[in-house]
């Protein structure tokens, strides 16, 4: 089934990043890794350069990372500062800068109905995307998250406009309770077994502050549960995979590790007149090394390549 977006591309389309049978391999590819037989670990690119640093390195996925783009544009996260066409513009340049199966923050879907969110999942597909996560926060201090009844409505109508592409779009569903400072263990796993009952591929309660909370989440529900590395969770892949935990994923870590370098060094350089940060920069050619395009392999048939 085709859809249609505003631009009049279908949703189906091949994008950028290659055709349609591409978007397919990736978006199995992506979907197996849930059912592998340990957790893997989806690393959050924020532009097309720590994307091909990030591949080079043998992730298997890559995700997007909401607050490593708004903070990349100069503005805070978490107040609805960056626009659905920015976002969307940014997961199509990750996309096109490797061949890995990459997946979306897609904030709150983008709009107060859910057809806005469905729009957005197509949107998201014709980008190059093979999945994404729709969260019930709402971006107001006044009431961060969702009621219940409403965000269900939006997870669903992300899941039926899933359905309707050529290819398995894994939708990730998150409850924000934790991360909005609503430590409620309980409305959580409520929200999350809501959420799989409304046909979310995968489930999300980032910042949950234990392991105690963490396998509480993954034996309420039966989907894979995608987990939010660090911070007060000094746990270990193997760590949480002990815990049932399938995904693990390191959000904006990533960025703000590189936004703590670059502060750190201005801070020696304005408070010291020293330089010695530049002792921990990664080499240039090494930078260099890593973001060059690979040699293309020779020809087993020699005699048909162009002459020099």
């Amino acid at each position: 089934m085709n859809h249609t977006a505003p631009s009049g591309a279908p949703t189906n389309a091949p994008t950028a990043a290659g055709s349609a049978a591409d978007q397919l391999r990736r978006a199995v590819a992506f979907r197996d890794l849930h059912a592998g037989p340990r957790p893997f670990v989806v690393p959050n690119p924020w532009d097309a350069g720590t994307a091909r640093i990030l591949a080079s390195f043998g992730f298997a996925a890559l995700a997007t990372t909401g607050a490593g783009l708004a903070h990349s544009l100069g503005r805070p996260d978490g107040t609805n500062a960056v626009s659905r066409a920015e976002l969307l513009a940014n997961a199509a340049v990750i996309v096109e800068a490797t061949g890995l199966p990459v997946t979306a923050d897609l904030e709150s879907g983008f709009g107060e109905r859910p057809e806005d969110v469905a729009e957005t999942i197509r949107l998201a597909a014709a980008a190059g995307l093979v999945g994404g996560s729709v969260e019930d926060s709402t971006g107001r201090d006044e009431d961060p998250v969702r009621p219940l009844d409403e965000a269900v409505e939006r997870v669903a109508a992300a899941v039926e406009a899933a359905k309707g592409l050529d290819f398995p779009f894994t939708v990730t569903a998150r409850a924000e309770n934790f991360f909005q400072g609503r430590p409620d263990l309980d409305d959580t796993i409520r929200r999350l077994r809501a959420y799989e009952a409304a046909g979310a591929d995968v489930l999300y309660a980032p910042a949950l502050p234990d392991a105690d909370a963490i396998r509480a989440v993954c034996s309420a529900v039966d989907r894979p549960v995608n987990v939010l590395m660090g911070g007060a969770l000094p746990l270990s892949v193997a760590d949480l995979g002990a815990l049932g935990v399938r995904r693990v994923s390191t959000g904006s870590a990533l960025s703000r590790a590189a936004l703590g370098a670059l502060t750190r060094a201005a801070r020696e350089i304005g408070e010291l007149g020293t330089f010695g940060f530049g002792a921990d920069a990664l080499p240039y050619a090494e930078a260099n090394a890593l973001l060059s395009p690979a040699a293309p392999a020779p020809s087993a048939d020699r005699e048909s390549e162009p002459a020099p």
